[in-house]
């Protein structure tokens, strides 16, 4: 994604700050680089979205949990990680009678007894093909894996992408992953990064506070650009980090707002217009590809890079 020129400068710098913080853990060597996290490119980001629109209008309107939209759309995201070089996993459950589906993506190599997971939820409500709720998250998650890939990014940690089905029935699918897991595996996840509407229309920026040291990566991004955050609270408990948490697991993410209301203050920062919902779309047969804000998408998926990168290093 393109920044403008002093924003991303700014960027640039802190991930240069970061390279000396991390670098050279023994006394007298010198700092070893790490890999800066990519500018992703936001046309990418928004060319998935188009996909998803197109999947959506296929499927009677909407990729709802046990309808076809779903599954195409996990269709989609699984022959694009597969051609890139992961290792991906379909997990199958049931709920309301009808069958869902996770989509986990492992990037080989790391210590598989560190992992750094970055997810969102894929499934829309039946009323539209929710764009922003989830696609949004969906393809910038996405397109950050194909990040890795393009860049043959060989972190120290284990890296691994989940898209998850049913959310919108209260967080099923991640529900059911964390609970298939054994204690010996959910103790090896050392961070879960959550992204559910970060391109919403009217936004903000919102800083998930669950765990200080992911909270302060997202925080570090967003200043590097000159970006005020707020902390999050709107979606707290209610998307796919819950049960992670819930589990022990660090967490953390990224939000743009559903229809909480701007205020007077939230807008002198941040643009747009008080007075109206973060996504007067939300769970509506509005939000579609027309419902994204480009700005807030380019932002947060490049702060979704950042803390992939940063975490994993």
């Amino acid at each position: 994604m393109k920044l403008s020129i002093p924003g991303r400068a700014s960027a640039t710098a802190v991930v240069a700050a970061a390279v000396l913080l991390t670098g050279g853990s023994i006394a007298g060597a010198a700092p070893v680089a790490v890999a800066a996290a990519p500018d992703l490119p936001v046309a990418n980001v928004k060319a998935h979205l188009t996909q998803l629109q197109s999947i959506a209008t296929a499927n009677g309107g909407n990729r709802a949990h046990g309808r076809t939209g779903y599954k195409a759309s996990l269709d989609y995201v699984k022959a694009k990680l597969d051609a890139a070089g992961f290792t991906t996993t379909v997990q199958q459950f049931t709920s309301g009678g009808r069958t869902g589906y996770n989509l986990i993506a492992d990037w080989p190599g790391g210590d598989t007894g560190r992992v750094v997971m970055a997810g969102s939820h894929l499934d829309s409500v039946t009323a539209g093909p929710g764009i922003n709720d989830n696609g949004s998250g969906s393809a910038a998650v996405l397109e950050t894996a194909l990040a890795v890939a393009r860049s043959n990014y060989q972190p120290t940690k284990h890296l691994r992408f989940a898209w998850w089905g049913a959310e919108e029935l209260g967080m099923v699918g991640s529900r059911y992953y964390v609970n298939s897991l054994t204690t010996a595996n959910r103790s090896k996840i050392s961070g879960y990064l959550n992204f559910d509407m970060i391109g919403s229309p009217n936004p903000g920026y919102f800083v998930y506070d669950d765990d200080s040291a992911i909270e302060k990566t997202f925080k570090t991004y967003f200043t590097g650009i000159g970006v005020a955050t707020e902390i999050e609270t709107e979606g707290d408990g209610r998307s796919d980090h819950a049960p992670f948490k819930n589990a022990g697991i660090p967490v953390g993410g990224l939000f743009s707002g559903a229809d909480y209301i701007k205020t007077s203050a939230q807008a002198a920062k941040w643009g747009g217009t008080a007075g109206k919902a973060f996504d007067a779309c939300y769970h509506s047969s509005c939000d579609t590809s027309s419902n994204i804000n480009d700005t807030a998408l380019n932002r947060n998926a490049d702060a979704l890079a950042y803390a992939v990168w940063e975490l994993s290093a």
